[in-house]
C-alpha cells in the first residue's frame, strides 16, 4: 500500500518533484565540482612540491641562513691569459654552491638517528656559470702625414692615428648541476625525473665521470647517451636523458655527489638533506626533533614550503577553498530550504486527501512516513541528477585542463635548495623564485561520490520533515471542512 500510494502520488505530482529534485540536484552538482576542484589543487600543489622534493620525502634539511662573510658573498670572478696574438679564444667556468651555505656530509648520519625518521640522504645543488668568447686586438691605422703615434691616438688630424676594430665577444651560460648519493638514490630530486633513455647512476659509480642530463637541457644542447658535458675542464659521460614528470626538472645535470664535491672544492660538503619520516602523521614531531638536537639547521616539510607557493595556483586554490565553498553551502542550504518550503507546501494543498485518509483510519504517524517517503524519493532523484551533472563538470574541468603557474620562492630562504637558477631555486637567496606550470584536474574520489549521497539523503529528509510536521498536526474535522 505504501509504496503503491507513493508511485501514484509521484506520478500525479510529477511537475513539484522536479522542482525539488532540480533544486537539490543543482547544489549538489556544485558541492561536487567544488570539491573535486579543490581535491585537483591539492594535488597540482603536490606536484609542485615534489620537484622540489623528490617523491617519499617529507622534509629537508639545510644549514640555517647565515650573513655572508669573506668571498662567499662576492660575484663570480672570471680570469683570462693575455696573449701576444692579436686575437685568441677564452673560456672559463666558474663553480659555485647554490646559496653559498653547507653542511658536513656527516651531519646526514645525525638526521638518520633522530627518532622518527626513516631514511637521510644528502645532495649537493651546485650553479655552473660558462663564459666563452674571444678578444680582438684592434688595428693601427696612422693619420695623414703617415706618422705613426702610440696605439689608442685620437683620430685626429695631421700626424695622428687611430686604432679601428677590435673589442670582445662573450657568451655566458648558466645551468645547474646536482650531485646525488648513487648509493641511495630513493630519495632527492631524481626521483621526479623518468630516465626516458640509457640508465640510471650504479651504486659502484660514487666517484666516476658519468652524469644524467635533463631531457630538456640535453635536447638544448644537442646531447644523447654517450655524449660528454664538460665541467670545469672535466668530462662527464652521459650515460642516461631523465624526463621531469612535473615538466620542470631539478636540475641541468646529475652527477655523483664526490665529483661534485670535488668540482666545487667542498670536500664531504652538501647543500641539502632530503628526510623520510617513519609515519608521516608525525612530521611536525620529527621536525621539531632534528631542530631541537642539531643545531645550525633549518628544517623545511611540504606544509611550509606550500606557503611560498603564489601565481595563479595560489589564488586559484584560495578562491576554490573559500568562495567555491561557500557558495556551494549557500546554494546547497538554498535548495534545502526550498525543498521543505515546496513539500510543506504541497502539504498544504493535500490537506482534504489528508483529512481523507485519516478520517478512513490512517493514523498520524502513517500519513507523515508518507510525506517523508515521498520527500526521501525526490531527494534521491536529486541526488542522482546532482552527481550525474557533477561528474560532467568535473570532466569537463580536467579535459580542458587550464593551466596554471606556481611561482615558488621570491623572499627569505626558506626551502630545501640553494639560491640561483633551476635547481630548487625556490630556497635560494632573497629575490630567488621559480615558476613552474601545472595543469589543473578535477579528480572524482568515491569520498565525494559518497558526499553527494548522504546531502541527497538530507536534503529529502529535511523537505520530509517539514512536510511531515505539517501533516501530522491536520485533524480530520479541520481537514474535511477545507475545500481545495
Amino acid at each position: 500500500m505504501f509504496f503503491t500510494y507513493l508511485r501514484r502520488e509521484l506520478r500525479r505530482r510529477r511537475k513539484a518533484a522536479l522542482v525539488v529534485a532540480s533544486g537539490l540536484a543543482l547544489g549538489i552538482a556544485l558541492v561536487i565540482v567544488v570539491n573535486s576542484v579543490s581535491s585537483g589543487m591539492g594535488k597540482a600543489q603536490d606536484k609542485v612540491l615534489e620537484s622540489l622534493y623528490g617523491l617519499g620525502t617529507d622534509m629537508t634539511v639545510t644549514k640555517a641562513a647565515e650573513q655572508p662573510t669573506g668571498e662567499e658573498g662576492e660575484r663570480p670572478r672570471f680570469q683570462f691569459d693575455a696573449g701576444e696574438e692579436g686575437s685568441g679564444e677564452q673560456s672559463s667556468d666558474r663553480v659555485l654552491v647554490q646559496g653559498f651555505q653547507t653542511l658536513a656530509a656527516s651531519t646526514v648520519g645525525e638526521v638518520g638517528e633522530q627518532n622518527g625518521v626513516s631514511d637521510a640522504v644528502g645532495g649537493l645543488s651546485l650553479q655552473v656559470m660558462k663564459v666563452n668568447g674571444e678578444f680582438t686586438q684592434g688595428q693601427f691605422q696612422p693619420g695623414e702625414g703617415g706618422m705613426p703615434t702610440a696605439p689608442g691616438g685620437g683620430g685626429g688630424t695631421g700626424g695622428e692615428g687611430r686604432v679601428e676594430g677590435g673589442g670582445a665577444s662573450f657568451d655566458v651560460n648558466s645551468y645547474s648541476v646536482y650531485g646525488t648519493d648513487v648509493a641511495q638514490q630513493e630519495l632527492g630530486p631524481l626521483t621526479t625525473s623518468k630516465i626516458t633513455s640509457g640508465r640510471t647512476f650504479e651504486s659502484g659509480e660514487t666517484d666516476a665521470k658519468v652524469a644524467v642530463a635533463d631531457s630538456a637541457y640535453a635536447q638544448e644542447n644537442d646531447l644523447k647517451v654517450g655524449s660528454d658535458v664538460t665541467i670545469k675542464d672535466v668530462k662527464y659521460e652521459v650515460v642516461g636523458i631523465a624526463t621531469a614528470d612535473s615538466g620542470d626538472s631539478a636540475a641541468d645535470v646529475y652527477v655523483p655527489l664526490k665529483q661534485a664535491q670535488t668540482l666545487s672544492d667542498s670536500a664531504d660538503k652538501i647543500t641539502t638533506i632530503y628526510v623520510q619520516a617513519s609515519d608521516s602523521q608525525q612530521i611536525e614531531t620529527v621536525k621539531s626533533e632534528i631542530q631541537k638536537n642539531i643545531s645550525g639547521t633549518t628544517v623545511t616539510t611540504s606544509a611550509d614550503l606550500a606557503d611560498t607557493v603564489s601565481g595563479s595556483l595560489s589564488t586559484a586554490a584560495d578562491l576554490a577553498t573559500s568562495v567555491g565553498t561557500w557558495l556551494s553551502v549557500a546554494v546547497l542550504l538554498a535548495a534545502f530550504l526550498v525543498a521543505g518550503l515546496l513539500t510543506s507546501s504541497a502539504v498544504s494543498r493535500r490537506v482534504r486527501e489528508f483529512g481523507t485518509l485519516k478520517a478512513l483510519g490512517w493514523k498520524s504517524g502513517r500519513v507523515t512516513r508518507q510525506v517523508v517517503g515521498e520527500a526521501m524519493v525526490n531527494g534521491l532523484v536529486g541526488g542522482a541528477l546532482g552527481i550525474a551533472v557533477g561528474l560532467a563538470g568535473a570532466y569537463v574541468v580536467t579535459a580542458v585542463s587550464p593551466t596554471l603557474q606556481a611561482e615558488l620562492g621570491g623572499g627569505e630562504a626558506t626551502g630545501p635548495g640553494g639560491g640561483g637558477g633551476r635547481m630548487m631555486a625556490a630556497a635560494g637567496g632573497p629575490g630567488a623564485s621559480r615558476t613552474l606550470e601545472v595543469a589543473l584536474t578535477a579528480p572524482v574520489s568515491v569520498t565525494t561520490i559518497a558526499l553527494a549521497v548522504g546531502l541527497a539523503v538530507a536534503g529529502g529528509l529535511i523537505a520530509g520533515a517539514f512536510g511531515g510536521w505539517r501533516a501530522s498536526r491536520l485533524r480530520p474535522a479541520d481537514a474535511l471542512r477545507r475545500v481545495e
